[in-house]
């Protein structure tokens, strides 16, 4: 499987800069694998397409305000700070991307909020943006946690080409979200409103959740034509044993089990067994799915329409065919669905 076979032309203005104003009246197209049909509908139709015994897997993985803003010592040149995960609570470490990079070295000083609240030391570089900071603070960590958060915004992707706005701090989160740890949001689970999710457990549809903690990872982009070659960065992952029972019940009873997001897809697929059941775990996954994969558990899939040559549209394409996804692209872009983070989705059946 060569990348280049997931190029496609897509605008600007497709690229959606807001979320649908209700979750659940994004726009659905539905993918029939057996047929090789379409269909056009709301999200909140997709209640029609599953019964009683029927699971939705979602990812419960919560965001964090990651992107602070500081000054560099001396210069006071701004920098943009992307926190990607916290390496020691008693230390204060992070791990985090730095903009611009060339600008900051190993033993310089970052200083954060009013009066310079807050202070940062690099201690190491990891990647060509990536570097260690050490947080100079003496207090209890949750307060430090608190004053970090409190410099951070909603850490939207730069192709949403708009300033954060408030009420990006509840729609760039999943009504599932519980723990902390992301950094971008798994969008599929965006359209779920409270209001649907209670209509789908009232008709016996069973919700279990997962965890990964996604990464910047998913917006990298893939460097190999290859696609047998591609690395991908390794994401946190939680599998517990509530979860492993509603999903083997669902499998033995010949139930659908519908992955929202390729983010539920990936977890699934790093926890099943050679039964084909789904096993507890707790650790780290860098799958990467692409074609010809066998999907042992998942037998639907929500996901949102992603850009061109993207691990997501890769994956997709996996379970959704390459030939009926690229067709399923070419009637969006016809009819002028949202790609993206904030765009509208897609159910694979």
């Amino acid at each position: 499987m060569k990348l280049s076979d997931f190029r496609f032309s897509l605008t600007p203005d497709l690229i959606s800069q807001y979320p649908a104003k209700k979750r659940d009246e994004a726009k659905l197209m539905v993918l029939h694998r057996k047929t090789q049909t379409i269909e056009h509908k709301l999200f909140k139709d997709i209640i029609d397409y599953f019964d009683d015994g029927d699971v939705m897997v979602v990812n419960n993985t919560k965001i964090f305000p990651a992107r602070i803003y500081g000054t560099k010592e001396k210069t006071g040149a701004k920098i943009e700070v992307f926190l990607l995960r916290e390496l020691n609570k008693e230390t204060k470490l992070w791990d985090v991307l730095v903009d611009p990079a060339r600008k900051i070295r190993i033993g310089n000083k970052l200083y954060f909020g009013d009066n310079d609240q807050l202070v940062a030391e690099v201690i190491d570089n990891t990647t060509s943006r990536g570097r260690t900071l050490r947080f100079l603070y003496d207090g209890p960590h949750q307060e430090f946690k608190n004053i970090i958060y409190g410099q951070g915004e909603t850490p939207l992707p730069k192709l949403i080409k708009r300033p954060v706005e408030p009420e990006d701090a509840d729609r760039y989160q999943t009504i599932f979200a519980k723990k902390e740890g992301g950094v971008a949001t798994p969008t599929a689970g965006l359209h779920f409103s409270i209001e649907l999710m209670k209509l789908m457990k009232i008709k016996g549809i069973n919700f279990s959740e997962i965890t990964l903690h996604t990464g910047l990872g998913n917006f990298r982009a893939i460097e190999v034509e290859d696609l047998s070659k591609h690395k991908t960065d390794s994401e946190e992952i939680n599998v517990d044993e509530s979860t492993v029972e509603i999903v083997n019940e669902a499998k033995n009873n010949k139930k659908k089990i519908c992955a929202i997001g390729t983010t539920s897809l990936k977890t699934l697929e790093s926890c099943v067994t050679i039964s084909g059941h789904l096993k507890s775990y707790s650790g780290w996954t860098n799958k990467f799915i692409f074609s010809p994969y066998d999907f042992r558990l998942a037998n639907a899939l929500v996901t949102n329409f992603h850009l061109p040559q993207s691990s997501m549209m890769i994956a997709t394409a996996a379970f959704a065919g390459e030939e009926f996804l690229h067709k399923a692209y070419k009637e969006a872009i016809a009819q002028k669905y949202g790609f993206f983070t904030y765009g509208d989705a897609m159910l694979i059946l």
